[in-house]
């Protein structure tokens, strides 16, 4: 019997295209296989196999080979970085839980609390009965890095207003993290849902500022490392069943000397909205724990209007920018108006917190205070206070030009600072 040339072409190119999926699930774990490279191997193997000529027959091996060994060679890079680190910093590591362990205690990933860039968030129940969320983390862009920032800023941190981590897992390309749950979920949704069960009065609201910036304080100052969180948002902010605040999501952060007055950074990290100008203009000044200042300044802005600091939809133009309304304001002696003001005490709460989110909200770094002095301010009197001269808002650049006349002795003083009532 003669073998057609088709029919051969036809047997060696099915051949192909098995071997080729058997060396994919030989090679790349199962967890892999719904991945973007995944799907780019098999695109490539349909091409292949459709252009049926003597490359198809003989290049599809190579292809499959070579795209399987750089898959390997990446990943399995990443996944012994991962383990390396925690190998090293195994006295300061909390607890290491198997993949069958973060299954159990999530019940096969049953309740999903929250979704994200970062991966998603579980309800799980520790042997202990103790609840906890489990964050699995998605497919990392960045070698593992965002997983080891976590596990290194978090791992060793211990103070009321810093989610605790308890645990963690590494199983092939699978990373989670075990915290402490917080029944009451991110401020996000206190901050903006206009649902009457989400409302916080002013003087909670107040509370949870105080805590969120003793939390920041810790990082800058309370360890034997500077830490930098880079990320401070309402979202990043959990609540536990008392309203304590908790800074979490370390993924951005980043560990730094004490002595470390600026450091360098290759690209801008955050979130827009909250994060200083000085990441994006370096004229502007160097990039310190100021950063983190400005983020704070910011969510303080929205949890004292309970709307987004940018606001398009504004019913006056005036209004897109709340701090720039609230300068307006100011300027106009009028007092800053919120609908949940009902006493004279919470006026000056709010007017309190407005001031000290001006300072912290200053385009040039060195005129933001630093987050012990926030706190200051905000356990101070709100007659000692006085407000910032108004920067370039919404020209940051032009700041270079700006003289310097918020000078930093100006940020608290009992006796010598006008009032502002």
């Amino acid at each position: 019997m003669q073998i057609t040339r088709p029919y051969f072409f036809s047997a060696v190119l099915e051949a192909a295209y098995y071997t080729g999926y058997w060396a994919i699930d030989r090679f790349i774990p199962n967890t892999e296989h719904d991945s973007t490279f995944f799907v780019v191997i098999e695109v490539i193997i349909g091409l292949l196999l459709e252009w049926r000529g003597p490359f198809s027959v003989l290049g599809t091996p190579f292809v499959i080979a070579f795209l399987i060994y750089k898959w390997r060679r990446r990943h399995l890079s990443m996944y012994n970085g991962v383990e390396e680190f925690l190998q090293s910093q195994n006295n300061f590591m909390p607890i290491s839980y198997s993949y069958s362990e973060i299954k159990k205690m999530t019940k096969g990933f049953r309740e999903k609390l929250g979704e994200g860039g970062y991966g998603t968030v579980f309800k799980g129940t520790l042997r202990s009965g103790c609840l906890v969320a489990v964050k699995m983390l998605g497919q990392s862009k960045t070698d593992g890095q965002d997983f080891i920032n976590e596990v290194a800023t978090i791992g060793r941190i211990h103070h009321i207003n810093v989610v605790q981590l308890i645990g963690y897992c590494v199983h092939g390309s699978k990373r989670a993290l075990v915290y402490d749950f917080m029944p009451k979920g991110s401020l996000n949704k206190y901050i903006f849902s206009s649902e009457e069960s989400f409302f916080i009065d002013n003087e909670k609201t107040y509370n949870i500022a105080l805590g969120v910036a003793r939390g920041i304080e810790y990082l800058h100052r309370g360890c034997d490392m500077q830490i930098l969180h880079f990320d401070i948002k309402p979202h990043n902010i959990l609540l536990d069943e008392n309203f304590t605040p908790k800074v979490s999501d370390f993924g951005l952060a980043k560990l730094y000397s004490i002595e470390d007055n600026t450091i360098c950074l290759t690209a801008a990290r955050g979130t827009l909205g909250y994060m200083a100008p000085e990441l994006f203009y370096k004229n502007i000044g160097g990039i310190s724990y100021k950063a983190d200042v400005y983020s704070f300044g910011m969510l303080l802005m929205e949890m004292v209007g309970k709307r987004k600091n940018i606001n398009a939809f504004a019913e006056h133009s005036s209004q897109i920018y709340f701090p720039s309304w609230v300068y307006d304001q100011f300027n106009y002696g009028k007092d800053i108006e919120i609908e949940s003001c009902a006493t004279e005490e919470e006026k000056e709460i709010v007017k309190k917190m407005i001031i000290v989110a001006l300072w912290c909200i200053q385009t040039n770094p060195s005129n933001r205070p630093s987050m012990n002095k926030v706190i200051e301010m905000l356990e101070g009197k709100v007659e000692h206070l006085q407000i910032p001269s108004r920067p370039p808002l919404s020209s940051p650049e032009r700041v270079i030009n700006d003289g310097e006349d918020n000078s930093s002795e100006d940020w608290l003083s009992s006796q010598t600072l006008p009032s502002t009532s």
